[in-house]
């Protein structure tokens, strides 16, 4: 299928708590147009394994995947902790990113007491399960008013897979998180296509916030979705990939499949 595309590859990651599944609503509107690789990572649809938690081991999950496919350089991006590990990604192997997606999340390292919220969680999981909390406290954290209000399908779809996570993912991936480095100096040496998009109801990551990394970026493009939270992708489908698509369309010199940039 790349081989027909104009773009390289679109690799785009979750947010917690979810697998690749959380992208399902927005290839419909893009999978004419680029082709689409959407991983689950450890602890959300594959085993979480033995690693210590560290968002470094969900970056190499990803080159692994990119070695196996034979993409030396694809498009990039992710939400929320899919963000994270992009930038993961990025700090570890730039020369493999041509192009960089960022939704809902931040470059910033977690000040103390969102550390501390982290760890209270993880214990909480492994502690007390996940059995009449988790689901319902991630609701009005992860949607925007205006899903909360008038999208019953998209909550009845969170509640449906943060209810499918494990206690162990769970603690592994606020670990990981809680222990994730900086990235803005990364951003800021990123001279690439990037799109930071935005729910202007994120109750997680303020706007200001996208604005800011936007801002590192030497050629950031921030789009605002309105009457949308923490997750565009589950929101906002058709929005995230109409931006998505004419992003492309700006950039499409930069971001156009060449036979010499990825292995046969």
């Amino acid at each position: 299928m790349g081989d027909q595309m104009p773009w390289l590859p679109l690799v785009l990651l979750p947010a917690f708590p979810f697998d690749g599944r959380m992208w399902d609503r927005v290839r419909a509107g893009l999978a004419d147009h680029v082709e689409m690789v959407t991983p689950d990572p450890r602890g959300f649809g594959r085993p979480v394994g033995a690693a210590e938690p560290d968002v470094g081991v969900l970056a190499r999950d990803v080159l692994d995947l990119l070695d196996e496919r034979g993409l030396d350089r694809v498009l990039l991006g992710g939400c929320s902790m899919g963000g994270y590990v992009s930038m993961a990604v990025l700090r570890a192997a730039p020369e493999r990113v041509a192009g960089l997606l960022l939704v809902d999340t931040k470059p910033t390292a977690d000040p103390q007491q969102a550390k501390e919220n982290r760890f209270a969680m993880a214990e909480r999981a492994e502690r007390d399960g996940l059995a009449g909390w988790f689901a319902e406290d991630m609701l009005p954290v992860l949607l925007g008013a205006a899903s909360l209000e008038s999208r019953p399908d998209v909550v009845e779809t969170v509640r449906r897979l943060t209810g499918a996570v494990e206690p162990g993912s769970v603690a592994w991936a606020q670990r990981a998180m809680a222990a994730r480095p900086d990235s803005c100096g990364a951003l800021r040496a990123a001279d690439i296509p990037a799109l930071v998009l935005h729910g202007e109801q994120d109750a997680l990551i303020p706007l200001e916030s996208a604005r800011a990394t936007a801002e590192l970026l030497p050629q950031g493009e921030l789009v605002v979705l309105p009457d949308t939270g923490h997750l565009p992708p589950l929101e906002a489908p058709a929005e995230v990939g109409m931006a998505i698509t004419e992003w492309l369309e700006r950039n499409h010199e930069l971001l156009r499949s060449s036979a010499g940039r990825n292995r046969a």
